[in-house]
């Protein structure tokens, strides 16, 4: 996946299906990613659902766009943000979009941005249909975001999060292996080795809310670490510079 600080995202918010209570998380997330030029939310501000989100408005300079139901039943904020998003496609100022929101309504938007050459950031709850994230370059998890709390280690038997942990942790299962395992094998030299960093752009790209976080991990150099039953990984020094480049092969 494309990553770059110099790139330039305009972030939508849908207040209607994402929490409040980790704004600062996420803009932090997004903040690695690129440049937030442009930061709109979108929902009936009339509502009380949505007034948790006020006080964070004016703190993050989020430019807050009222949208009546005009239909009980129907979600107008929807057919708003995609207006928006084309707008600002055809606008021709930013290189990316960040799509926050767990509805699978925007499932079409994050295709057609992205045939349109522009980087698509999803970022939602674990509830969030498939079809949602597939359809993004990368998606992440609220519910990840900002944890200080990830355990430091994790199985493939295991199936949740430690006790003391509030992050629930996904288990590393066989599944999750192979994954891994055909990964290092597209990407491998003749010896078996793959750049590891090659590796973890690869798996975006095939599963694209995959996150080292979601195992309870940080990185991925210590996910692959733990599974060294499966993987054996090599540091190895770069010349005049105080940096390792970290490969991996499978073991035999």
């Amino acid at each position: 996946m494309r990553e770059n600080n110099d790139l330039k995202l305009a972030v939508l918010i849908d207040a209607d299906n994402i929490p409040y209570s980790n704004i600062q998380g996420m803009l932090d997330e997004i903040a690695k990613l690129g440049l937030p030029t442009i930061k709109r939310i979108y929902g009936d501000w009339t509502k009380p659902t949505v007034s948790g989100w006020k006080p964070a408005l004016l703190e993050h300079a989020i430019t807050p766009i009222q949208q009546y139901s005009y239909t009980s039943g129907k979600n107008a904020t929807d057919s708003a943000m995609i207006i928006d998003a084309m707008d600002i496609l055809h606008s021709e100022k930013v290189n990316g979009f960040c799509l926050v929101s767990s509805d699978s309504d925007f499932t079409r938007l994050a295709i057609r941005l992205r045939e349109s050459g522009m980087l698509v950031i999803g970022i939602g709850e674990k509830k969030t249909p498939n079809p949602f994230i597939v359809a993004c370059d990368k998606f992440i998890y609220i519910e990840i975001i900002g944890s200080k709390e990830i355990p430091k280690k994790n199985t493939k038997t295991k199936t949740s999060s430690t006790p003391e942990s509030k992050t629930k942790i996904d288990s590393i299962d066989n599944k999750f292996i192979q994954l891994l395992t055909s990964t290092i094998e597209d990407l491998a030299d003749d010896d078996g080795w793959a750049f590891l960093a090659e590796v973890g752009n690869l798996i975006i790209k095939k599963k694209p809310d995959f996150d080292p976080r979601n195992y309870g991990f940080f990185k991925l150099t210590p996910l692959i670490k733990s599974l060294s039953e499966d993987f054996e990984v090599d540091e190895r020094e770069v010349e005049g510079k105080h940096i390792k480049h970290i490969y991996v092969r499978i073991k035999k």
